[in-house]
């Protein structure tokens, strides 16, 4: 098994030329809730029963959420974004520009500029900085304050945490392993719940770089998690230990997945083209966990050959 690096943690799928149909990205999925907020804030309730039944009747109705008009340069640029979600190939690119001519401080047009118009990462790493910044500045250090512990929650700060998550992978990617870690740190305290999955890329981060401690504090927040990273990286990290729960741990691992010995094992090789999104249990999950800790057990020594003997069984 070839040495691998941890992946950017937004799963990006290949660059499309223009004529190719738009994949789904589900960025664009805030929209609606975007224009839920705006909708809510332009009508007066006396109650949360009166709100309640306000937003039953639109379910009812099965009509489309009314688009209210942007009241800020920044919301028309986030509109051009949810536009630029649905586009394909050069339509998005020119779509990002022009969201960013509209507010510089749209955190989402850097971040699509990084993913597709790059053509290093070190021109990546800089847009996504630049995402970052606009991010802070359009949330304002009030919002960091009274926002964390629900970030992603707040609509609104959705767009800088894709650039943060972006800009951690890159610098992981290029070596700065400790700034990388510290994004991944202060993304988990401003939002526990970890909608982006941010904590998968920490943990394997945290074995790569011999943090084993952290790596097992961090495996104690999350006990209910049952995802391949959480699994085979948790057995991994008791068999380094010594411990005698390994054994157990990689049984379950191996129920809950048994895709991913072949792809660890280089039975199977990873496709050129990764899937554009991940399920559970299932070969997606496989290819990006082997293409992401494949490092960690390669360089774990006694480790595959370990794996190896309990999945023959």
């Amino acid at each position: 098994m070839s040495k691998k690096k941890l992946l950017n943690p937004k799963r990006r799928s290949p660059k499309r030329s223009g004529t190719e149909p738009a994949a789904f990205d589900r960025r664009g999925m805030d929209k609606m809730m975007t224009d839920l907020h705006r909708l809510l804030e332009s009508k007066e309730f006396d109650s949360p029963d009166e709100m309640n039944a306000f937003l039953q009747q639109i379910v009812a109705s099965g009509q489309p959420l009314p688009a209210a008009a942007p009241r800020t340069p920044l919301e028309a640029a986030q509109e051009l974004m949810y536009e630029a979600f649905e586009a394909a190939g050069q339509r998005r690119i020119e779509l990002a520009k022009e969201a960013l001519i509209v507010s510089p401080d749209c955190a989402d047009a850097y971040s699509l500029l990084a993913e597709e118009s790059a053509r290093s990462l070190e021109e990546a790493r800089a847009l996504y900085a630049e995402g970052v910044a606009a991010g802070e500045r359009a949330l304002g250090p009030d919002a960091f304050a009274e926002a964390a512990g629900h970030f992603w929650g707040v609509v609104e700060t959705r767009p800088y945490m894709r650039a943060r998550a972006g800009l951690a992978g890159c610098l992981w990617q290029l070596g700065q392993h400790e700034e990388a870690i510290g994004h991944y740190q202060e993304m988990l305290r401003l939002n526990p719940r970890d909608n982006q999955g941010v904590r998968h890329l920490l943990l394997n981060a945290y074995l790569i770089t011999k943090d084993d401690n952290a790596a097992e504090r961090l495996l104690g927040e999350y006990e209910g998690d049952v995802s391949a990273t959480w699994l085979y990286s948790g057995a991994l990290l008791l068999y380094r230990q010594g411990k005698g729960e390994a054994k157990a741990g990689l049984q379950e691992a191996l129920q809950h997945n048994p895709h991913v010995p072949a792809y660890l094992l280089g039975r199977k090789r990873l496709p050129r083209r990764m899937p554009a999104y991940t399920g559970f249990g299932d070969d997606s999950e496989a290819m990006y966990y082997a293409a992401e800790a494949g490092r960690l057990w390669s360089e774990t020594e006694g480790a595959l050959d370990w794996l190896r003997l309990l999945a023959e069984l």
